[in-house]
């Protein structure tokens, strides 16, 4: 995968029908406003990402979803690296994950650039985006020719990304990180055991901008 779900290059739901994560609670959401903020609790501090359905309307739509149904609570940002970016979104319910990782939605054309602060899917290539996000830490406009639309930027506590755990670097096979086949399998257990200086997500909520 690219920037993707399993590797982002080197530059590059519904456990059970009860479920609040998956994804037929995120499917039952309110309308989408044309702009609003989501606001990441985290175990470093708390950010604040400002969404535009102008930007990219598919991406806008699954990502209030997901925030909406509390499917980024607990996770971790696997994939930290400095000057580049911080990613994160695989669920720490592998079952949870499972049900998400087929539930693609179509790409939106890119109108606005991968700079720093901006909020962007990862993925696996054409029309493959799903639930994980990544945060670009420094002006990564290559990108951009290669279909990574952003739906948002950080408009609150850049410096809290700035300082999210970068420590394990790029992920297995590349470099010692997590591996993404095993967050999926076996989710936040693998994580807190093998990587514990991870940095979490306590909530994330839909705020009024």
């Amino acid at each position: 995968m690219r920037i993707g779900v399993w590797a982002l290059g080197t530059m590059m739901a519904l456990t059970l029908l009860g479920s609040t994560a998956g994804p037929a609670r995120a499917a039952a959401t309110d309308s989408v406003p044309a702009t609003y903020r989501a606001r990441f609790e985290t175990t470093a501090g708390t950010f604040v990402i400002e969404v535009h359905r102008a930007w990219a309307p598919r991406g806008a739509d699954r990502f209030y979803a997901l925030v909406k149904s509390g499917f980024y609570d607990r996770q971790r940002f696997f994939r930290v690296l400095s000057g580049f970016m911080a990613q994160f979104g695989i669920h720490g319910d592998p079952k949870v994950a499972a049900l998400w990782s087929g539930r693609n939605i179509p790409d939106d054309p890119v109108k606005q650039s991968n700079t720093r602060g901006m909020v962007t899917y990862a993925t696996a290539g054409p029309n493959t985006r799903t639930t994980q996000i990544f945060i670009n830490y420094g002006n990564n406009a290559m990108l951009d020719g290669q279909g990574f639309a952003p739906f948002g930027q950080v408009v609150e506590g850049m410096e809290v990304v700035d300082h999210l755990y970068a420590g394990y670097g790029e992920g297995a096979p590349r470099g010692r990180g997590p591996d993404q086949g095993r967050i999926q399998a076996e989710g936040n257990a693998y994580l807190i055991h093998d990587f514990p200086n991870l940095t979490s997500i306590k909530r994330a909520t839909i705020v009024t901008p």
